[in-house]
């Protein structure tokens, strides 16, 4: 059994955090003290700081961390459904804090508008997402939603999904969008044809599809711009 004095220093080491915030700022904080001061506590045996180490260290990063769901966070031992909930909520956070500087009526008038839209909530994945936005007649951006979670190396996704969506939200005109989880935004010959079947079913429907976009890390691709559609 611990003693007194060994509590005393595991308090202190927990609190450590909370006090260089206080006094340097968080971005002074590795990511480890921003994760501990989330969960706020750790367990009998290990701080919070060393809670948040182990944590990075089985999610493989905090890049990874984003991905992760809430049962693969409470199968690691310190952290209960609250803690994983305060996680996921502090990254959607973030994420919307990234996009935060834009009007609430987004227009999207290039493909530049597009990404810088996207770009947060997709380039952390490590699956691919597809993602669609939709448009009114303004161009102005009336709905988003991800219609398909694939593998890897490929995401599924029917034009029949996206369309039916699009009809319902009475969209205009449709931006699709996927993420490359390896960073690279060059696009496949799958992603090629992809974009070529949506935008043949979009002129049969009366929904344009302006643009496919593949989201790497920081970079990103047209593939309007590059002629395939």
């Amino acid at each position: 059994m611990e003693s007194p004095n060994t509590t005393l220093r595991e308090l202190h080491l927990e609190e450590r955090p909370r006090e260089r915030m206080i006094h340097y700022g968080a971005e002074a904080l590795s990511h480890a003290e921003l994760l501990a001061i989330l969960l706020r506590t750790g367990t009998y045996q290990e701080s919070a700081v060393h809670v948040a180490q182990r944590l990075l260290r089985e999610s493989g990063g905090l890049r990874s961390l984003t991905d992760m769901s809430l049962e693969q966070m409470t199968s690691i031992k310190g952290i209960g459904s609250a803690k994983a909930l305060q996680i996921r909520a502090g990254i959607e956070l973030g994420r919307r804090m990234a996009r935060s500087g834009m009007n609430e009526t987004v227009t999207i008038r290039s493909p530049q508008d597009a990404a810088a839209l996207l770009m947060e909530d997709l380039r952390y994945l490590q699956k691919e997402h597809f993602v669609c936005l939709f448009l009114n007649t303004k161009n102005h951006v009336i709905g988003q939603e991800t219609l398909s979670m694939g593998s890897l190396n490929a995401s599924i996704v029917h034009p029949r999904e996206v369309f039916r969506s699009a009809i319902k939200r009475s969209s205009a005109s449709i931006v699709c969008a996927h993420n490359h989880p390896s960073g690279d935004p060059t696009p496949s010959p799958e992603d090629i044809a992809l974009t070529r079947r949506l935008a043949e079913a979009g002129e049969i429907v009366g929904i344009e599809v302006l643009d496919h976009l593949v989201i790497g890390d920081r970079r990103f691709v047209s593939l309007k711009e590059l002629g395939y559609m």
